[in-house]
């Protein structure tokens, strides 16, 4: 690796981030991973370090097995930025909460919670925020079923054929996640 400013360098693996963290440079951008039980350490360890800011955090589905939490992170002094990675076991997506080492976790994490249903451990109102009452399921899993346009025609632009002249009639195919029996009439 070429030579470059200290403020831009990459630990070591294990060196400022702890044990076990792997980094990685990928177009510019600094991402360190660890695992599930390393997470607050390698938060601790990147705020020392001068990432004092914490941007944003959310999860990726990953499925059949996990979910990747991500958080960024960003030092105004050096102006660098910092992505932290863990995965966590779709199964029992459990994390130990950030928002004692940054407040600002705090909604992103009940953002996640509702979203995803990655659960906060320790975390001090994890409770839903944007979703209405009584909403069942985590919208922005993969398996989310997107039923929305099978039950109410979507308001936009016809699909080809809807129009009621010009191109031949096709197939109507339904959205992606959506069962094939799913909103249609018993017996028809």
């Amino acid at each position: 690796m070429p030579d470059r400013p200290a403020s831009d360098s990459v630990p070591e693996p294990g060196f400022a981030y702890g044990e076990g963290a792997r980094v990685s440079e990928s177009f510019g951008q600094t991402t360190v991973d660890v695992e599930p039980e390393g997470w607050i350490g390698l938060l601790e360890s990147a705020r020392a370090g001068g990432y004092e800011f914490f941007d944003w955090l959310t999860a990726v589905d990953e499925p059949p097995e996990a979910f990747a939490v991500v958080a960024h992170l960003f030092s105004p002094v050096s102006h660098a930025h910092l992505l932290l990675r863990t995965r966590v076991p779709r199964a029992d997506p459990r994390l130990p909460s950030a928002v004692g080492v940054f407040r600002g976790a705090d909604w992103h994490e009940r953002e996640t919670f509702e979203m995803f249903g990655v659960v906060f451990e320790g975390h001090p109102n994890l409770v839903p925020l944007l979703l209405p009452e009584g909403f069942e399921g985590f919208p922005l899993r993969k398996d989310f079923v997107l039923a929305a346009r099978v039950a109410k025609a979507w308001p936009g632009a016809k699909e080809p054929g809807e129009s009621g002249g010009g191109s031949p009639s096709r197939r109507k195919t339904l959205p992606p996640g959506v069962p094939a029996d799913w909103g249609r009439e018993r017996g028809t």
